[in-house]
């Protein structure tokens, strides 16, 4: 099995930057955030082991480093064909929601910097699948794939469970009820499963955005026409997811902490790319806490010690 690592390019948090790693798939462009990453691999089709009553878009596991992992055909997902090279698949090692998974591309072509706000939000058409749409130097359209749609449709043990204590008192659930909330995240599907989960847990009251530059854009309205109140009057937590077009959620972090009407705001990112590697990320822009995607039932607990207090969480 031969195996390239990814570059090693290192980006200072909250830049508004990001690297993607472009492939290939049926002759048409798409990208992975390069954090998603691991590396890069050529694996022989005969170390992949077939899975019984499985479809095809599951190639089958393998072995890694003592690690086993299964192989997504994202050919077959995508509707198109998997092409091979004298028996050897290219597959992109990826890891996210506290997952590592391989996914079999046609090709990959290398890794670019570009601003989040190069990434335009898709057409309603393409439904969750494209979190986006960038435009490269030579005009060409790259789709930015929702990976973690893709691993909910394989696996949907790790879709969007709720499990939320409802034994809370009335004095907590009248308390939760007073307390505004604002949300940013491109994905429907998660702004509906964090709103039902705090909805379920007491919380009403959410000012909800499709990014991080709406969100910030809503603050920076508070800001003007209430210049002698506190940002605490008007919202009393913010929830971020971390990949966005237009905004990152590091980005938005950034600049709440730099405003000095904003600075009071506790804040949560709430992401797929929360690992162990990846948390100094969230902790150089000033987050309060981190949660991962498969810690959900974690989100209550968290938004209410925030909200109680402009302390962070400690040890998160």
């Amino acid at each position: 099995m031969a195996k390239t690592k990814k570059q090693d390019i290192l980006l200072e948090s909250g830049t508004g930057e990001l690297e993607i790693l472009k492939f290939i798939v049926d002759d048409s462009s798409y990208a992975i955030n390069v954090l998603k990453v691991r590396e890069i691999l050529r694996v022989e089709k005969g170390d992949i082991k077939k899975l019984p009553e499985k479809s095809d878009v599951i190639l089958g596991m393998t072995n890694i480093r003592g690690e086993v992992i299964m192989i997504v055909n994202l050919s077959s997902y995508l509707n198109s064909e998997l092409i091979e090279n004298e028996g050897i698949v290219m597959a992109i090692l990826a890891e996210f929601n506290a997952t590592k998974i391989l996914f079999a591309v046609d090709n990959v072509v290398g890794i670019d910097r570009i601003g989040w706000d190069d990434i335009q939000p898709p057409d309603r058409m393409m439904g969750e699948l494209i979190n986006g749409v960038i435009k490269s130097e030579n005009k060409d359209l790259i789709n930015f794939l929702n990976f973690e749609k893709i691993l909910e449709d394989l696996q949907p043990e790790l879709g969007n469970q709720v499990n939320v204590k409802p034994e809370a008192s009335a004095e907590v659930r009248a308390r939760r009820k007073t307390k505004t909330l604002a949300l940013a995240d491109d994905s429907p599907t998660t702004r509906n499963m964090i709103k039902d989960t705090l909805v379920e847990a007491g919380y009403e009251d959410f000012k909800i955005f499709s990014d991080g530059q709406k969100l910030y854009d809503h603050l920076q309205e508070i800001k003007e026409e209430f210049p002698d109140d506190s940002i605490l009057d008007h919202v009393q937590g913010i929830i971020t997811d971390i990949e966005m077009p237009n905004m990152d959620g590091h980005t938005l972090i950034r600049k709440i902490h730099e405003d000095r009407y904003l600075r009071q705001l506790p804040t949560v990112i709430f992401s797929s790319l929360i690992t162990e590697d990846l948390l100094h990320k969230g902790k150089d822009v000033g987050a309060d806490a981190q949660i991962t995607k498969p810690e959900l039932d974690k989100l209550v607990g968290v938004v209410d010690q925030l909200v109680k207090s402009t302390k962070p969480v400690a040890d998160y």
